[in-house]
């Protein structure tokens, strides 16, 4: 006789893994073609990024963060995000990790706060997608805060962000 156990274990395990394939594999509504994206939005509580054209919501991305999620980055090394007003400096095709938008980081206040911990405030913080050859993580990648304190998007969500977002967008990162 075969052990209850085990009849449960062939059961569960097939549904276990036809649904962690759907959830990978499952598309996500894309943003809207030749969409301009001209604020975002981050809510780390939340683990979303909001993406706004003229105070509309185009899309909302579910994002991971640094491995320390709670508070604001206060120097180099605290694996913590920043919180406050920032904009968008830069791109970059070609960084470790896929694609990258550039934020702003660090503002003066972030800069005055480190000098007041005698610290180093660091800087390099970045929305991008999977490190690069991870990209088959894909959604899995939002399980965790892993992040040194950037914003983690999956590849092709960076893919739309950097087509959509010109330098000089503003960026407001809340906790």
């Amino acid at each position: 006789m075969t052990h209850p156990l085990k009849i449960i274990f062939r059961i569960l395990a097939p549904v276990l893994i036809l649904g962690l394939a759907i959830y990978q594999f499952l598309p996500e509504t894309p943003l809207p073609k030749n969409a301009q994206i001209d604020s975002l939005v981050v809510y780390k509580s939340k683990r979303q990024l909001l993406a706004f054209s003229h105070g509309q919501l185009l899309k909302t991305y579910s994002i991971a963060l640094g491995r320390q999620p709670l508070g604001a980055k206060e120097y180099e090394g605290d694996l913590k995000t920043p919180e406050g007003s920032y904009i968008i400096n830069d791109k970059n095709p070609k960084s470790d990790y896929y694609k990258n938008l550039g934020i702003s980081y660090p503002n003066a206040n972030d800069i005055l706060h480190a000098q007041k911990l005698h610290c180093p405030v660091g800087g390099e913080i970045k929305i991008h997608g999977l490190r690069n050859y991870m990209g088959l993580l894909g959604k899995f990648h939002r399980w965790f805060d892993w992040t040194l304190g950037c914003i983690a998007v999956q590849n092709a969500e960076i893919d739309e962000l950097y087509n959509a977002v010109p330098i000089g967008t503003p960026i407001v990162i809340y906790p």
